[in-house]
C-alpha cells in the first residue's frame, strides 16, 4: 500500500505544478512570441531586402562593355554630346549620353607644385584606367513596366553652359505620357543642387524609385590606411562610416537600412558625395569588371508613386571638389538662400583623426593666422608663439624646475660618489635631497612633453588639410606640407647626384636637431647612466625622424625649440641670481649674529 501524502507535501506539488506552468507560460509570451513575430519580420525584411537588392543591382554601372582599342580622355568625352561647366573653381562638362557627372576638373589646384603643371582632374569618363563619375536617375517600384531613362538615354538640354548665374534644365519624353526632368544649380564652391521630377501625362500611375552613385576604377596603394581614411565614407543617421578599400574587397557590399545623411569616396584632399533630400537606403560596393577594382557608394531613396496628371520630386545635392575647411564648414550649417539644408557632420570628411578636438582648432586658428599674414609658414611661427604664451604657466614650472636641479647638481655628483657602490642609498640619499630642496626633478622634462599633443595635431593639419598643400614658406622651401627638399648628402644640390629616398636629411631637419641639442644641454643630467645616454641621443633621433616630415612641422618644432631655449636661460639666471642674493643675505646675517 502506498503511503498517502500529507497535506503540506500535496500544497508544494501543486504549488510546483502552477509555478512550472507559469514559467512555461511567461516564457512563450516573452520569449518565443516576439522571436516567432521577429522571424516572421525576417521573412518581410528579407524578400524586401531581395527587391531592392536586384534594383541595387540595376542601379550598378550598367554601361556597355568598353571599346577594345583604348580611347584617350578626350576621345572618350567625346562618345556623348556635353554640356559645358564652368565656374571660378570648376571646369568640365556633364554626358548628355546617360547623364552622367564624369568630367570635372579643379581649376583652382595644380598636380604638382610648378604653377604650369596641370589642374587636378577629378572625375573622369566610363573606359578610362581612373573612371570616375556619378549618375542619377529612377528605378522601376515593384511590377512598374514604365519606359524609364537608362544608361544610353539621350537627354536634351534647356541651356548651354552651366554656371552658378545659369542653371540647367535636361529632359527627356518616354513617348508613352511620362516626361523626366532634372534641373542642375551649382553655386560658387563644389555645390551642385540637384531636383529630379517626373510628370506622369500618361493613363495609369507610375512607381519609381530615385537613386545615384558615384563610381570609381582604383587600385588601392594602401600607403595611407594608419594615417588618414581614404575609401568610401558617410555620415549615416549621424554616424560617422569610414569603409577602407581593402575590407570592402575582403568582406563585400555593405548595406544600410532606411536612414538619412550623406555618403561618398574621400581621398586625402578631395571628396565625391551624395547629399540626399529624402531618407534612403544606402550601399558601399565592390566589384571587378574588365580586370579593374571597381568602387561604388548607391543609394535608393524614397520610392514615388504619380498618379495622371500629377507630378513629384526628389532632391539631391552632389559634392565635388576639395576639402577646404571653410567651404566643408559652410554646408555643415546650411546655407537657406542657395537652398542647402545642414549637412551632419561634413566637416568630418578630413580626417582630423583621434584628436579632433584640438586639430580642428589649430586649423582654423592656422588659417586665420594665414588670412592676416598671407604666408602659412610664418603662420606657424605665430601659432609657435601663441601655443608658448598658453602653455608658458606649465613650461615655466618646468623650466624654475630644471634651474634647480642645475643648481644641484654639485649636492648630486657628491651623493653619487658616496653612493657609488650602493644604488639603493644612492636613491634614498637624492630622494632627500628633492624633497629638503622641494623639486620634482620630473617636472623638467614637462616643457618637451607637454608638447606631444600639439605636435600630433600640428601633424595632422599639415598632412591632409587642402589649404597646406603646395604652401610655399621662404627660399627652398616651396611645400610646407611635405618633407625639406635639400639634401646634405649631395651638399644641398652642389652635388649632380640624387640620393635614395631613405638617404635624406634637410638643411631644417638639421637646424632643429641643433636647436634641440642646445636645449638639451640646458636641462640637468638624469642620474641613470642609460636615461643619460638616451637623452644625449635624442636630438639626432629626432633630426633623422623629422627628416621626412612635412617642413611646415619642422618649422614649428626649431621655432618651438629656440623659444624655449630663451625662455630656460632667462629663468636659469634669474634663479641664479636670485639664489646668490639670498646667499649673500645669509651670509650679512651670520656676519652680524658674529658682530653682536
Amino acid at each position: 500500500m502506498l503511503p498517502r501524502r500529507n497535506a503540506p507535501d500535496q500544497r508544494n506539488l501543486i504549488l510546483a505544478v502552477l509555478l512550472s506552468a507559469m514559467l512555461i507560460i511567461a516564457w512563450q509570451a516573452l520569449v518565443e512570441a516576439p522571436k516567432r513575430r521577429e522571424l516572421a519580420q525576417w521573412n518581410v525584411l528579407h524578400e524586401q531586402k531581395k527587391q531592392e537588392q536586384a534594383a541595387a543591382e540595376r542601379a550598378r554601372v550598367n554601361t556597355p562593355e568598353e571599346n577594345a582599342v583604348p580611347m584617350t580622355r578626350e576621345q572618350q568625352l567625346a562618345q556623348s554630346p556635353r554640356v559645358p561647366i564652368a565656374s571660378p573653381k570648376l571646369s568640365g562638362s556633364i554626358a548628355l549620353r546617360g547623364l552622367r557627372l564624369d568630367d570635372l576638373v579643379l581649376a583652382k589646384y595644380r598636380e604638382t607644385i610648378d604653377p604650369k603643371s596641370p589642374p587636378v582632374t577629378l572625375l573622369a569618363p566610363q573606359g578610362q584606367p581612373d573612371a570616375y563619375f556619378a549618375q542619377i536617375g529612377w528605378l522601376p517600384q515593384g511590377a512598374e513596366t514604365a519606359r524609364l531613362p537608362n544608361d544610353q538615354t539621350l537627354w536634351q538640354a534647356d541651356g548651354k553652359t552651366l554656371t552658378p548665374q545659369a542653371p540647367l534644365t535636361l529632359h527627356w519624353d518616354n513617348g508613352a505620357g511620362v516626361r523626366f526632368f532634372i534641373t542642375v544649380a551649382l553655386d560658387g564652391n563644389y555645390m551642385f543642387t540637384i531636383t529630379q521630377r517626373v510628370e506622369n501625362q500618361s493613363g495609369a500611375p507610375v512607381s519609381v524609385v530615385p537613386y545615384g552613385y558615384i563610381n570609381r576604377a582604383y587600385e588601392d596603394p594602401g600607403s595611407h590606411a594608419y594615417i588618414l581614411h581614404e575609401g568610401p565614407i558617410g555620415v549615416l543617421d549621424s554616424s560617422l562610416k569610414e569603409v577602407v578599400y581593402k575590407d570592402l574587397r575582403d568582406k563585400g557590399s555593405q548595406a544600410f537600412d532606411q536612414t538619412q545623411g550623406w555618403l561618398g569616396i574621400t581621398d586625402k584632399y578631395w571628396l565625391v558625395a551624395l547629399v540626399p533630400g529624402e531618407p534612403f537606403r544606402a550601399r558601399f560596393d565592390y566589384y571587378q569588371k574588365n580586370g579593374q577594382d571597381r568602387y561604388q557608394v548607391d543609394y535608393t531613396g524614397t520610392p514615388l508613386t504619380i498618379a495622371p496628371g500629377q507630378h513629384a520630386d526628389s532632391h539631391l545635392h552632389f559634392f565635388s571638389g576639395a576639402k577646404e575647411l571653410d567651404a566643408l564648414d559652410h554646408y555643415a550649417k546650411g546655407d537657406a538662400q542657395a537652398g542647402i539644408p545642414p549637412i551632419p557632420l561634413f566637416d568630418r570628411a578630413v580626417d582630423f583623426g583621434v584628436f579632433y578636438f584640438l586639430t580642428k582648432p589649430l586649423a582654423l586658428f592656422l588659417n586665420f593666422l594665414y588670412k592676416m599674414v598671407g604666408n602659412f609658414g610664418v603662420a606657424i611661427l605665430l601659432l609657435t608663439v601663441c601655443i608658448k604664451l598658453l602653455m608658458f604657466p606649465l613650461a615655466n614650472k618646468g623650466y624654475h624646475a630644471a634651474a634647480q636641479m642645475r643648481a644641484l647638481q654639485p649636492q648630486m655628483q657628491y651623493l653619487r660618489d658616496l653612493h657609488q657602490n650602493d644604488r639603493v642609498k644612492m636613491q634614498q640619499a637624492l630622494m632627500e635631497l628633492y624633497k629638503r630642496e622641494k623639486v620634482n626633478p620630473a617636472a623638467g622634462c614637462l616643457p618637451i612633453f607637454v608638447q606631444i599633443p600639439v605636435f600630433f595635431s600640428l601633424y595632422k593639419v599639415l598632412y591632409v588639410t587642402i589649404e597646406m598643400r603646395h604652401a610655399p614658406f621662404f627660399g627652398w622651401i616651396r611645400d610646407l606640407s611635405a618633407a625639406d627638399p635639400s639634401n646634405i648628402f649631395n651638399l644641398f644640390g652642389l652635388i649632380p647626384w640624387q640620393p635614395p629616398i631613405w638617404l635624406h636629411l634637410g638643411l631644417l631637419p638639421i637646424v632643429m636637431g641643433v636647436t634641440m641639442l642646445v636645449q638639451m644641454k640646458q636641462q640637468p643630467a638624469p642620474t641613470d647612466p642609460v636615461q643619460a645616454k638616451m637623452m644625449k641621443l635624442m636630438p639626432y633621433f629626432f633630426t633623422l625622424m623629422l627628416a621626412r616630415m612635412p617642413a611646415g612641422l619642422v618649422l614649428y618644432w626649431t621655432c618651438s625649440n629656440l623659444l624655449s631655449i630663451v625662455q630656460q636661460l632667462a629663468i636659469t639666471r634669474r634663479y641664479e641670481a636670485l639664489k646668490a642674493d639670498a646667499q649673500e643675505s645669509g651670509a650679512s646675517a651670520k656676519a652680524g649674529s658674529r658682530s653682536a
